[in-house]
């Protein structure tokens, strides 16, 4: 394994390199949608060449196929599980079937915990998941239960670390109380960056918690790879987004257009001028790939220094609170 800076995720003891791969788009994510065609052969190919590059911490999700991310995991992981760092969520309703519609059905009550906890464990094939995250806020049950639940599960030795996904920081303060949250998960890119707006950056500063950004490269628009909305397939999932569609579109294109000539003046891709932001903020990006060659070039992107001056320009070109959906 090459030597990816590492670094501390929260203040609880994991540590992790300093970018981590998202895989949902590996799998198909249910009956209706897909993030992109999928390939299995070429998603193995590419969790195993970002472990060589020291890139050894995958982020899942039970919701995601359902279950086939896991298991695709798991099939990638095997014989040497005890070198990866393997992250997965829970929270949004599967029914008996292992179907969902992606419909925003969330249980955080004990049982489910414990259920969903159980059922990953045999779909990743391991009896441990290294960072357990509430995928969403149940609006029904109070944030104390599920974290306590959680927390029995780091007692148990199922789960070491525990983390929410788009939580607000109230919700982060009241969970932080019962067990100490390592991790929280939300969108932050370029483009969405909302955690900043809403204080909750801060809220985990002050609480020492660390911060995992999904979409660093806003879903792929950032990539430029998408020159016009027909670009992407009928059923993927991102046309569910306005800033995939119509004028607003043409809108995002033309701040990608901007952010194009800083990378093209460092000799750098925009995808990997769009992570190394996030790193430079001093937190750890999950960009999803199911391509060797995009996963080397998104490792890349740990070399890549920002000054403040291309900093300051980059925020320029997007300011806080600018509309891209």
């Amino acid at each position: 394994m090459s030597n990816i800076k590492k670094v501390k995720l929260g203040s609880q003891g994991l540590v992790v390199p300093a970018i981590g791969l998202g895989c949902m788009g590996m799998s198909k994510l249910n009956d209706v949608y897909e993030y992109g065609k999928t390939d299995e052969k070429e998603a193995i190919a590419t969790i195993h060449r970002s472990f060589e590059l020291g890139g050894n911490f995958l982020d899942t999700a039970d919701i995601y196929g359902p279950f086939l991310n896991e298991q695709l995991i798991a099939k990638a992981v095997k014989g040497n599980r005890d070198k990866y760092i393997i992250a997965s969520k829970f929270g949004i309703v599967i029914d008996a079937n292992g179907k969902t519609t992606m419909s925003g059905v969330y249980n955080g009550k004990k049982e489910y915990v414990k259920e969903a906890v159980e059922r990953s464990l045999k779909n990743l094939n391991t009896d441990y998941i290294d960072l357990y995250y509430l995928h969403r806020l149940d609006p029904n049950t109070p944030i104390e239960e599920t974290v306590q639940a959680m927390s029995e599960l780091v007692k148990e030795g199922k789960v070491k670390y525990i983390g929410l996904s788009d939580a607000d920081s109230e919700a982060i303060r009241r969970a932080d109380k019962i067990h100490p949250i390592t991790a929280v998960q939300s969108e932050y890119s370029l483009f969405v960056r909302r955690p900043e707006e809403l204080g909750i950056l801060n809220t985990l500063k002050e609480l020492g918690i660390g911060f995992v950004t999904f979409a660093p490269i806003g879903r792929g628009f950032l990539s430029g790879k998408f020159q016009k909305p027909e670009d992407l397939s009928t059923n993927d999932l991102r046309k569910m987004f306005p800033g995939f569609t119509g004028e607003q579109f043409y809108k995002n294109l033309e701040l990608v257009n901007e952010i194009k000539k800083l990378a093209d003046a460092k000799n750098i891709t925009t995808t990997q001028l769009a992570i190394a932001w996030v790193i430079a903020k001093g937190h750890v990006p999950i960009p999803g790939t199911k391509h060797v060659k995009y996963v080397e070039q998104n490792i890349a992107s740990t070399n890549i220094s920002l000054t403040e001056e291309e900093l300051n320009r980059l925020e320029s070109i997007i300011p806080l609170g600018t509309n891209i959906e």
